[in-house]
């Protein structure tokens, strides 16, 4: 528990470094896994700032996610994650609502080893996503998100664990 907070206070120092370079947007996500474990999600996103392959269709661009991710359950299986990902995104073009697809692969840190009696074998795990929705003008979106932990047989047992997600993003 003790190292999970010490980590937080890095990264909460580290995203205050960086929101003050640059414009920081904020999201909030309500999803459950496969067992119906409700999971609740704050991140901050701090976009990459470029874009490429940019057509009269869309473009590619993407951002930073650094998030935070409470498991809940009961007092002895509820978890806590800390999660950092660059995520790729393919928007569409438009007017005042724009579509995209998203995916990125990250790490992340959890607090336990075991959530709804999966078994993730070590703190440490990949956080890979994907995810759709609608960036509309004004700078809000929403969207959904499939984002599976894994730590890639880097340590047994390897069960893993997925969360579906809904999640508002406002920027700042």
């Amino acid at each position: 528990m003790k190292k999970l907070f010490s980590l937080a206070a890095v990264a909460a120092l580290s995203v205050g470094q960086i929101a003050a370079a640059q414009a920081v947007d904020f999201t909030a996500a309500i999803g459950h896994t496969s067992e119906s474990t409700m999971t609740y999600r704050l991140g901050a996103q701090f976009d990459f700032g470029t874009s490429w392959f940019q057509t009269g269709t869309g473009r590619l661009t993407g951002y930073w996610d650094a998030g935070y991710t409470y498991w809940e359950g009961d007092d002895s299986s509820s978890n806590h994650s800390l999660s950092l990902t660059p995520v790729f995104v393919y928007e569409f073009a438009g007017q005042s609502v724009k579509p995209y697809l998203e995916a990125g692969i990250g790490i992340a840190a959890f607090e336990n080893t075991e959530v709804e009696g999966n078994k993730l074998g070590s703190s440490f795990q990949f956080e890979d996503r994907i995810g759709a929705g609608l960036r509309f003008a004004g700078g809000h979106e929403v969207g959904v998100r499939a984002i599976h932990y894994s730590n890639a047989g880097l340590k047994q047992p390897n069960d893993g664990i997925e969360t579906y997600s809904l999640h508002y993003r406002m920027a700042f």
